[in-house]
């Protein structure tokens, strides 16, 4: 039970020689998330490893060509594979009318069913959920409606520890009911409180995609304890007023962020093309928020699981 983050592109703008743009696949508990779609998108995963038809659903941040422009041939791809079940794409207005274009023009027959879901990016809320995953939309503030994503494990059920089943001697309905989180009472008429015969297996863990926004304090209590942080760094310190002007963050603005949040960690990217070295980024990060990295192509960031001992 545990969350990765595969990074397929970690530019700005557009791809170069080395560096493709954003586009992460995030798995929770085997369940595969594409977070924005850059130019190379399918090439990157093939180069990762990772099956397209594996894919539970997209979630592109916002509509400009850098973070979608690799989504279309995906679609596409998943035509020649055969894909039969529905895939949801969750994306602000008016993507609707893309995908719409795309389909009427290029791919009107579709083994599946490409499906759009409008994000609110006004909103903070839950817009996916199942039984074991919940994932929220961040406002961010950019220049066109932008949402990052904050991707939550649920809190896993009790269990009950292999001590109180001993010493109290618990059947499988006092068993079945503590894990219901009741207390138990014995045949003796004494009451054992739940805490005392139970416990979690391990907290559930978080990540946070914040992709092209200015600098938010709000941002960073919305994303208050989340395990792993991507947060765009577009410029270094020195261009702070270009940063703001463009609707982007620096170094230390995401660095800020980080540890307003209380992060676990923090992964940079999104930067722009004038950097070829990126070493002195990371750097810049690390004098505000030292747990940081560089989100490098092709590498797989995994957020440790830590075991509740019993």
């Amino acid at each position: 039970m545990a969350i990765s983050v595969t990074i397929l592109g970690n530019a700005s703008a557009k791809p170069t020689a080395y560096a493709h743009p954003s586009a992460q696949v995030v798995n929770i508990n085997e369940q595969l998330f594409l977070v924005d779609a850059g130019e190379g998108t399918q090439r990157q995963m093939a180069r990762c490893g990772i099956s397209p038809l594996k894919l539970r659903a997209v979630f592109l941040s916002h509509l400009h060509g850098d973070h979608l422009y690799g989504l279309f041939p995906l679609l596409s791809t998943l035509g020649l594979y055969g894909r039969r079940t529905p895939l949801r794409i969750y994306a602000p207005r008016p993507f609707g009318e893309m995908l719409e274009g795309f389909l009427t023009l290029f791919e009107h027959d579709l083994p599946y069913t490409p499906e759009w879901v409008e994000v609110d990016t006004t909103k903070h809320q839950i817009i996916f959920e199942n039984d074991t995953t919940e994932i929220w939309s961040l406002p961010l503030r950019h220049r066109v409606p932008t949402a990052g994503y904050l991707f939550r494990q649920k809190e896993p059920a009790l269990n009950v520890t292999k001590y109180a089943i001993e010493r109290y001697g618990l059947d499988v309905h006092q068993i079945v009911a503590a894990k219901r989180g009741e207390d138990i009472e014995l045949a003796s008429g004494e009451i054992i409180a739940n805490d005392l015969l139970t416990y979690r297996p391990y907290p559930p863990m978080s990540y946070a995609y914040c992709s092209d926004t200015n600098y938010s304090a709000r941002l960073a209590k919305m994303c208050e304890g989340v395990d792993m942080l991507y947060h765009e760094a577009t410029y270094d310190a020195s261009m702070q007023k270009m940063a703001k002007l463009r609707g982007h963050s620096s170094t230390t603005d995401a660095a800020k962020v980080a540890k307003m949040a209380g992060a676990g960690k923090l992964l940079i990217g999104h930067f722009s093309s004038r950097y070829k070295d990126l070493e002195p980024l990371l750097q810049e990060s690390r004098e505000i928020f030292p747990a940081t990295e560089i989100a490098r192509e092709g590498v797989t960031f995994t957020i440790e699981e830590k075991r509740t001992k019993q």
